[in-house]
């Protein structure tokens, strides 16, 4: 029970740092000191897609979950929902391309904003 709660918090941040990874720069149009936080986390995903690599919280929770011993049948909530965005089943090397390139498009517009409306002021 202890492994598989320690798993669910360790989805859930990567979850939370995967929308971050995302969305954040979002807020720092609100918020600019956030960009400090944000960009290095961003760097992280698009470098981690990009390059290939495997995110240090995936076999983490991996290793969580193979301690349960439970059985796919008995997932909860989290893993049944949370899991399959995190680690979509097709997740082939192009799509991770994709994906690493969609975060760091989307990033490069927001802060391209950001600047853009700091030279204005």
């Amino acid at each position: 029970m202890f492994y598989g709660f320690l798993a669910d918090a360790v989805l859930v941040v990567h979850f939370v740092f995967v929308l971050f990874s995302v969305s954040g720069g979002f807020l720092a149009l609100k918020w600019p000191r956030i960009a400090w936080i944000h960009v290095p986390v961003a760097v992280w995903a698009v470098l981690v897609e990009l390059a290939g690599w495997t995110c240090p919280l995936t076999p983490l929770e991996h290793w969580l979950r193979i301690q349960t011993g439970t059985a796919v049948e008995e997932m909860g909530f989290i893993e049944q929902y949370l899991l399959p965005l995190l680690y979509p089943t097709p997740l082939t090397r192009p799509l991770q391309m994709a994906l690493g390139g969609f975060v760091l498009g989307l990033n490069v517009l927001v802060y391209g904003r950001i600047l853009s409306r700091g030279r204005k002021e």
